[in-house]
């Protein structure tokens, strides 16, 4: 259950009208400019700047004069230094360390299982065999990997959200996929969608699980996964 496919990068799915909601409470909240650095926390820097100044923000706060200059085509006023007083946390949705969410998540970040196959109690996954099947159940291979930001530390420790349900992802996390186990479910389709963190279900505010599990910031966590996603664009 450890090989990698050539079509193993996650998705980075932005959602609209998250984006729009949120934007409109964190300026609401007070602030003038946002903090898109790091391309707009992996969110994308264009999409990002375009919502929050609609919302009403004076400006933005990117990392390069190359952006600023590109923003400035588009009639945006962006700045490289100075301090970013909109709370970011609001303007992306994402959860305190706590797991609070005050806004939607704009990011869902997900993968995509590419096979299914029955574990017998006692079978071993992924490399080194830290894990063991406790009973019968059966295992998923889902794209996301360590490559992609899916933190080798969240094997056996993080869950994703597949067919609305939380699943452990168990063994240790893979360059690009890993091991879920489908608690006894053999009824997921392969291409379904297994979701990490983010949108309306109960993975939504895994960000704060993951932190708590890494030791990595909340920002750091959705700026390197998005980053490596693939990015497409939801309702």
């Amino acid at each position: 259950m450890c090989e990698k496919t050539s079509s193993s990068r996650p998705r980075a799915m932005i959602s609209r009208s998250a984006l729009a909601a949120a934007s409109t409470a964190a300026v609401a909240a007070g602030g003038r400019v946002a903090d898109l650095r790091r391309d707009a926390w992996g969110h994308g820097v264009l999409a990002v700047a375009h919502a929050v100044v609609a919302a009403g923000a004076a400006s933005v706060r990117v990392d390069y004069a190359t952006e600023a200059e590109a923003l400035a085509l588009e009639g945006i006023d962006a700045v490289t230094d100075g301090d970013a007083d909109i709370d970011p946390f609001l303007l992306y949705g994402l959860p305190d360390p706590d797991g609070t969410l005050r806004t939607r998540p704009v990011m869902r970040l997900v993968g995509r299982v590419l096979s299914t196959k029955p574990l017998a109690a006692g079978d071993a996954v992924s490399y080194g065999y830290t894990h063991r099947a406790t009973r019968d159940t059966t295992a998923a291979l889902v794209t996301g990997g360590y490559a992609q930001g899916i933190v080798r530390a969240l094997g056996n420790a993080a869950h994703v959200e597949i067919e609305g349900v939380q699943r452990p992802i168990i063994g240790r996390v893979a360059m690009d996929v890993c091991v879920i186990d489908l608690q006894g479910s053999d009824a997921v389709a392969t291409g379904a969608d297994a979701t990490y963190f983010g949108g309306r279900g109960p993975a939504a505010p895994s960000l704060a699980r993951w932190g708590a599990v890494t030791g990595l910031t909340i920002a750091e966590l959705v700026a390197v996964a998005g980053s490596h996603a693939e990015r497409g664009w939801e309702a």
